[in-house]
């Protein structure tokens, strides 16, 4: 399978992410807080968890799909594993909107200038492309 990414777009987003990097405690602080906003009945989810240690999670695994865009091989059974994961914890396909969202607006507060329209397009394809497969391993009926 391939993740039907240019070179240019990956690196667009390993560069974008890492500077990111420095201010992934914020960023995550960011990202929650605009989801909450857009989508509060997904606060419920994390009634029992810290959320510190959350945001640390969220950014390892933007980390680790961003460091396996070009091994889809790998990236792609890590998605599905994430997304049937995620049905236990009672996230529904539609919440998949809000992420995204909340992402793209949290890479815009955290990078500013540098976010460019190349960038948001580079994210906005490879976030479409991860949800999908997460969705499709969590919610397409299984034969």
């Amino acid at each position: 399978m391939t993740l039907d990414l240019t070179a240019t777009q990956i690196d667009l987003i390993k560069s974008s992410f890492s500077q990111v990097v420095p201010i992934a405690n914020q960023a995550a602080g960011l990202f929650y807080g605009r989801l909450f906003e857009i989508a509060p009945e997904t606060k419920s989810l994390f009634y029992h968890t810290e959320m510190t240690d959350q945001g640390v999670k969220l950014m390892q695994m933007i980390g680790h799909a961003i460091s396996l865009l070009t091994t889809p091989e790998r990236l792609v059974p890590a998605l599905q594993n994430l997304g049937q994961r995620h049905v236990n914890y009672g996230v529904t396909a539609a919440h998949y909107d809000a992420v995204g969202t909340a992402l793209l607006w949290t890479l815009e507060q955290g990078l500013g200038d540098a976010f460019t329209p190349e960038t948001r397009d580079a994210w906005t394809q490879v976030y479409t492309i991860m949800a999908d497969t997460a969705k499709n391993a969590a919610y397409a009926p299984h034969l």
